[in-house]
C-alpha cells in the first residue's frame, strides 16, 4: 500500500550521496529500473530511516541500502530509479510519482526473524572468491570452440560458477558477487550473514531467505530460490 507522502528529508548530505551512488549502480545494469521505498514500521508507526530495494537483474538477487532520514514517516512506495537519482540531489526532495511495481516487489525479505549463521568469509576473501570466479569463467569462455559459443553455453557455465557456496555457508556466490558490484564489500568493513531460516536442521527451509549485511547495503536472495546469473561477469573494482 502506497502512503502519500509528497517529500523526504535526509539527516545529512552524506546520506543523500550514499543513495545517488546506490541508484546510479542499480541503473548500470537496469536503464529501467524501479525501486521500493519503506519507511517507517510494520504496524504503520512513523520512523526516522528509509529503506530502498532494488533488483540488478544481472545478479538475481535482492539489493538493499538504508538511510537516515531527517524526520520520521511511514512510507511504502514504488518508483522509477532514474526518476529518484534525478531528484535525489539535495537533503530534501520531492517524491516521484509511483509507478506499477515489478513482481519481485511484491515479494520483499521480511523485517524480523532473522539470526546470524557463523562462517561467512571476511571481506577480502569474499572479494577473492570473486575475482576467482570471474576469471574462470573467461577462461572457460575462451576455450569454448567456435560452435559452442552460444549463449546457452555460456548460461550453463555461468549458472554452474555463480551456484556454487561461499562455502562453508549456503550463501551463492551470485549474491557476493552483487555485493562486491554494487559496492558494498569495502575492505575493512564489518559482515554477517543472517538467514530466516528455523535453527532446527530437520525444519522445512522453504521461503527462506539469505541476507549478507553490510555497513554500505545488504543484499538478499532466497535460500533454495532460482539460481541463474547473466553470463556476462562484472570486472572485480
Amino acid at each position: 500500500m502506497t502512503t502519500p507522502v509528497q517529500s523526504l528529508h535526509f539527516a545529512d548530505a552524506r546520506e543523500a550521496e550514499d543513495l545517488t551512488a546506490f541508484l546510479a549502480r542499480l541503473l548500470h545494469y537496469d536503464r529501467a529500473a524501479a525501486v521500493r521505498l519503506q519507511a517507517g514500521g510494520p504496524d504503520g508507526e512513523p520512523r526516522p530511516s528509509l529503506a530502498v530495494f532494488g533488483r540488478p537483474p544481472s545478479f538475481e538477487v535482492l539489493a538493499i541500502r538504508t538511510a537516515r532520514l531527517g524526520t520520521p514517516i511511514a512510507l511504502d512506495s514504488t518508483v522509477s530509479a532514474g526518476e529518484l537519482l534525478e531528484r535525489v540531489q539535495d537533503v530534501g526532495f520531492t517524491l516521484p510519482a509511483p509507478v506499477t511495481g515489478p513482481p519481485w516487489a511484491g515479494v520483499l525479505p521480511p523485517r524480523g526473524g532473522w539470526r546470524e549463521l557463523p562462517g561467512l568469509p571476511d571481506v577480502p576473501q569474499m572479494r577473492e572468491l570473486v575475482a576467482a570466479a570471474v576469471a574462470e569463467f573467461r577462461r572457460r569462455d575462451e576455450a569454448l570452440p567456435p560452435e559452442r559459443r552460444t549463449r546457452a553455453e555460456r548460461d550453463r557455465i555461468g549458472r554452474e560458477i555463480w551456484s556454487r557456496e561461499a562455502a562453508p555457508t549456503p550463501l551463492p556466490l551470485r549474491a557476493v558477487h552483487a555485493a562486491h558490484s554494487l559496492g558494498f564489500l569495502r575492505p575493512g568493513a564489518p559482515v554477517a550473514l543472517l538467514t530466516t531460516a528455523p535453527a532446527t536442521p530437520t525444519a522445512p527451509t522453504s521461503g527462506a531467505w539469505l541476507r549478507l549485511r553490510t555497513p554500505f547495503g545488504s543484499v538478499a536472495v532466497r535460500a533454495n530460490g532460482p539460481r541463474v546469473l547473466s553470463v556476462t561477469p562484472t570486472r572485480p573494482g
